[in-house]
């Protein structure tokens, strides 16, 4: 059984405090800092980005997602249209998804050639070490998900208005080829799971499990995350109440309907 939603917000909430708190320390070091949202469609990667940046300054945490490249990023170093939403000092930036598509959908539906996938993972390492020793904090998670699990959120998609958005050729594909990208991600695990850069694998069958887990390792991760707000002088004005000029709507029950 999933974990009640009364029951997650609980959970969260400690953590919540510790995520503002992380992010004043990267803002007051200067520190940059840099995850990796990767998983199969549905896995469940927007909510997780949401509970770490849901209280975050936005100025200060930016959520990265890519559409396709264009014609003149086809033509580029592959790597070269993610480099500028690395985080400047002070940042963190959430990619949902990244430069790891190379690996997964344009693998498996044929957007890249087999060529291109090998130099990616080769070339992989080499990238994400020049990032780390540069002083970026990069975490890469793998939101896992069952067959079972992802069949049952596709169809949640298709009955559901508000999310019928979610819904695109990419996602019905993936339900025909669930062993391409299990296989496709088992390479991509081996070629780029490194010392410097290691992938963190967290089960996603229970999303809001899932996301308690993710923030709770990332934060685990992160050198310090304690930093004490500023203190702010706020005196009382004494100020006189300004009388309400302005009008005021009630409830809609109120307003009668013709």
């Amino acid at each position: 059984m999933g974990i009640k939603r009364k029951d997650y917000e609980e959970a969260l909430a400690p953590l919540t405090l510790e995520l503002v708190s992380m992010a004043r320390w990267v803002k007051e070091t200067g520190a940059r800092v840099v995850v990796l949202f990767e998983g199969r469609d549905t896995a469940g990667k927007g909510g997780a980005i949401t509970a770490v940046r849901d209280r975050l300054n936005p100025r200060q945490c930016r959520t990265v997602a890519l559409s396709k490249p264009t014609e003149a990023e086809l033509g580029q170093w592959y790597f070269q249209r993610y480099v500028p939403h690395l985080p400047m000092a002070g940042e963190i930036v959430l990619f949902d998804r990244s430069w790891y598509n190379r690996a997964g959908v344009e693998r498996v539906m044929g957007y890249a050639s087999e060529d291109q996938v090998a130099a990616f993972l080769k070339a992989v390492p080499t990238f994400e070490k020049l990032l780390v020793d540069d002083g970026i904090l990069l975490f890469k998670y793998w939101l896992a998900t069952d067959q079972e699990q992802q069949e049952e959120r596709l169809r949640e998609r298709l009955e559901d208005p508000l999310k019928r958005w979610k819904l695109s050729p990419v996602d019905l594909a993936a339900r025909t080829r669930y062993d391409d990208y299990t296989a496709a991600r088992e390479a991509m695990l081996a070629a780029t799971h490194t010392d410097h850069a290691p992938w963190t694998l967290v089960d996603f069958n229970d999303q809001r499990r899932g996301r308690l887990t993710l923030v709770r390792d990332l934060l685990d991760r992160i050198p310090d995350t304690h930093q004490d707000p500023p203190g702010i002088d706020f005196p009382d004005l004494g100020r006189e109440p300004v009388a309400e000029s302005y009008r005021v709507l009630g409830p809609i029950a109120d307003y009668p309907l013709d």
